[in-house]
């Protein structure tokens, strides 16, 4: 991800957990909300110490942003998305890791359809 379609600041992940929209699975919890601003998609990913030390929370977080850059074109519109990383994500290869990812954006509604 580009460095200015991350999300920082305290403000941006407060309104998004306050306003926006969330779906889970095991893996992952999803929050989202649609932008004021006119970029196309910006990413905040949220891996607590409950995970494990900073090492694997700094893995799960390049994990996830990876799989978020390579399924970029497939969400939908103008949005805010944090993922919070839960602990069974950890020990997943990155395959199972996408296929989760697709899975709760899929039940959130974010992916565009394929025809």
């Amino acid at each position: 991800m580009q460095r200015k379609l991350r999300l920082r600041n305290r403000e941006d992940f407060s309104r998004i957990y306050r306003n926006g929209k969330s779906f889970a699975n095991s893996q992952f919890v999803v929050y989202w909300s649609r932008q004021l601003q006119a970029d196309p998609l910006r990413l905040g990913v949220s891996a607590s110490k409950k995970i494990g030390n900073a090492v694997v929370r700094n893995r799960m977080r390049r994990l996830v942003k990876e799989i978020v850059r390579g399924q970029k074109d497939r969400i939908t519109g103008q949005l805010d998305l944090i993922v919070i990383v839960r602990k069974p994500a950890v020990g997943l290869e990155l395959k199972e890791l996408e296929k989760s990812m697709l899975h709760v954006l899929k039940r959130a509604g974010l992916l565009k359809t394929t025809r």
